[in-house]
This record gives C-alpha cells, structure tokens and sequence, in this order.
C-alpha cells in the first residue's frame, strides 16, 4: 500500500464511511476505492473533491504535515459564506475543547455530536454547555442549538488576576449600571434595530419609556462609551441620535448573565483540575 492509499483509508475509517460511502460522495466506484488503498493514485481532478470530502488538505492525502495549521485554517475560512465560516469556526473552537481535555477517548466520544446541530434537531430548545478549569487556563461554550458562543482564557503569568482589572470598585459599577432595569430595556431594544442611529423619541416609543427617563439613560450609556452620540440634521434642526458602540461588549456579558440567571445548569462534560486559586 502506497502513503497515498494509507492515508485515504485512514481518513476514511476517521469519517467512519465504508469504501462505497466514500465512492458515492464522490462519484467513483468502490473498486476505485479499494484500488487507491491498495496502492492505486487517484486522478489529479479527484483529488480536490477527496480532500474535501474527508476534511483534509490535498497535502495529507501524501502524508505531508501542515507546516501552519493556524494559516491552513484561516484561508479555510475565509473561502466560505459568512454564515458557513461562523459555524464551522465555531466547530473549531469545539475541538480545541475536547483537546485540552487531553483525553483522547473524550474527544472521540464528544467531537461528532456536536459537529452538526447541538443536541440534536429533536429538541430546538435544548441548552449544553461544556466548561474546562484548569491551572493553565479555563474554556467555556455554549452548545445549543441555535445560540453557540466560546470562550478561551489562557492563565496570565501574573497569578493575580485582579491585578489586570481595573478595580473592584469600577466592575461593581458595571454591574450596577445593568442592575438598572430601563437602562437594561433600552439595550434589549437597541440590539432590535438595524445598526443605525435612532433618536430618543424612537428609543422612548420601543420601549414604552417617558422620554426624559431615556434621555437620562442614553446620557449614562455615553458617558460609560458603550453608545456613540450622533447629530442628525433635520428641517427643524439638529436632532441627538445614538448608536450602539462596535466594540462594546455588552453581548457577551448578557450571554454569561443569561448562564447565571438559569442557576448553573450541567455542562455537557466538565471537567476541573485546578489546583490554584483564580484571583
């Protein structure tokens, strides 16, 4: 057996598909397959669509290692649709979860089922999440089925974390800011409108508000610089108008707000080896 032929048949057993799967996505005869395993080169035009078939580069099917994966996965990526990219991005992001179990067993029993829809299209509500602690760092993600999201946090070399915050008193604030419940509304509804500016009376109408109580929380949320003041000119005059700042990362903490407010629910797997304290 050629390098060539060892190589699809170990890609092949990997994907689980017999030689005639494997000959039916991509248009050949099993006795193709069989003849390329058994030593046999498949043809130069084959090639392309085998690779894509098994999830490899045309480099392993000779047995050559990628010399970047990190380059290998990016000119992946940007070759796909938008929409396509994120999940299989997101698939990325997965597997590098089940790696750092460093069980093998463990990646193979988790990386398939949740390749495609987490847990299944039986259950469109159903909410997995798979959390990782360990002393050189934590992953968490969430696994639904149409609400996925990870989270990567390699251990800084300073073992005190606090120390890179800005202080306890300005997270408290943070909090406190979204403890307000019009000025939690108003997010919600920001996140309804296209990205464009709108203007208080707009936001005060979306939401039910008195104007003035949006006018004051719109002042908050500038002043913090999570939503940018704009001018918008008009027949009357210049109208204030807001817009929700590109890199406030207020999503994300609604995300993991959202994971608290569903008291801890299991992970998928978890798994917590860590000895050193996290502040």
């Amino acid at each position: 057996m050629g390098v060539i032929g060892e190589q699809i048949k170990k890609y092949r057993i990997q994907k689980k598909y017999t030689q005639e799967k494997l000959g039916s996505l991509i248009g050949v005869t099993t006795q193709a397959v069989s003849k390329w395993e058994r030593g046999g080169t498949p043809d130069a035009e084959v090639l392309p669509q085998l690779a894509d078939v098994l999830g490899v580069s045309i480099d392993a099917l000779f047995g050559r290692e990628e010399q970047d994966i990190q380059l290998v996965l990016s000119k992946k990526l940007c070759k796909m649709p938008g929409d396509e990219a994120f999940r299989c991005a997101f698939n990325y992001c997965w597997s590098l979860i089940v790696g750092l179990t460093g069980d093998e067993n463990i990646s193979e029993n988790f990386f398939e089922p949740f390749t495609g829809d987490a847990g299944g299209k039986s259950d469109r509500r159903a909410d997995f999440f798979a959390k990782i602690l360990r002393d050189d760092g934590m992953t968490l993600a969430r696994l639904s089925n149409e609400l996925r999201y990870f989270f990567l946090m390699v251990r800084p070399h300073n073992d005190n974390m606090l120390s890179y915050f800005e202080s306890e008193e300005a997270i408290r604030q943070v909090f406190a800011l979204f403890a307000d419940k019009k000025i939690l509304k108003i997010f919600f509804y920001l996140y309804t409108v296209s990205n464009i500016p709108v203007t208080s009376s707009l936001i005060s109408k979306g939401t039910g508000m008195e104007l003035n109580d949006v006018e004051r929380c719109m002042k908050t949320l500038c002043d913090k610089k999570i939503v940018h003041p704009m001018k918008i000119a008009s027949i009357e005059g210049e109208i204030n108008s807001y817009i929700i700042r590109f890199e406030a990362n207020v999503l994300p903490l609604l995300c993991y707000a959202d994971e608290i407010a569903k008291e801890c629910p299991y992970p998928t797997f978890g798994l917590c080896d860590r000895e050193k304290p996290i502040f």
